[in-house]
């Protein structure tokens, strides 16, 4: 098996048990539990907290756009020894896409946050997120987690370091993963998302970066395949 697909293999693997998880972690219906060890019927002690409203929240935006002003700034001029700025140039794309489809998905999803539940104060009753289109009384529009999407959009930046540098690029995906689940925490300590929003935001933009890393090489290995079974490619 040759480098490229063996790395096609392997982020496919990553992508299949990572989902699985998921989908067992939904099923066994651990969110409450978790949102419990924070919240009761007076909402959330954290929500206003410091560290976790004004430094993870407020904070993690700014650093977001700190590091896509560095990607821009380092694809236009390129600061490190690299990839060729055409491949910085389109994992800032992607990673600009990936930072757009979370909160694209939140419009059309009708699960409330937390701190919306009659349980911690609010008016809403819990419905799993997975129960699309059913309504919980509360505003809706909260899964998946956008402030999770501030890290977790990054992905797109080991993807495009892995190939020319490996070392970095595992420092990179090893930073993103715990900024994300910084982010993750703060907002679970605030009421604003279940630990499941976190990991789907997560799940979401991984599943987007691999797809954009291999299927420009698959429909490149594809082509030659299909012009030689056409025959009116052929007779040409």
């Amino acid at each position: 098996m040759n480098a490229s697909r063996l790395r096609i293999t392997r982020d496919a693997l990553v992508t299949g048990v990572a989902l699985v998880a998921l989908l067992a972690w939904d099923f066994a219906g651990w969110d409450l539990a978790f949102v419990r060890a924070y919240g009761n019927a007076s909402g959330f002690a954290w929500r206003d907290a410091w560290l976790t409203s004004s430094v993870l929240h407020q904070g993690g935006r700014w650093l977001a756009w700190l590091l896509l002003a560095l990607m821009l700034t380092d694809a236009i001029r390129p600061m490190l020894a690299g990839p060729p700025r055409r491949t910085r140039w389109y994992w800032l794309a992607m990673t600009l896409a990936c930072a757009m489809l979370v909160p694209a998905i939140k419009r059309a999803t009708l699960s409330s946050c937390p701190w919306d539940l009659a349980e911690f104060g609010g008016i809403a009753a819990y419905v799993p997120h997975w129960q699309w289109g059913s309504s919980d009384g509360g505003p809706g529009h909260c899964f998946p987690s956008g402030h999770a999407v501030a890290a977790f959009a990054f992905f797109a930046g080991y993807f495009g370091w892995r190939h020319s540098r490996p070392q970095l690029a595992r420092w990179w995906l090893a930073v993103v993963c715990l900024v994300g689940i910084a982010f993750g925490w703060a907002q679970l300590a605030r009421g604003a998302h279940y630990p499941s929003h976190t990991l789907w935001s997560a799940w979401l933009c991984w599943t987007g970066c691999v797809l954009a890393a291999h299927l420009p090489r698959v429909r490149a290995a594809w082509r030659p395949a299909t012009a030689t079974r056409d025959p009116g490619r052929l007779q040409a």
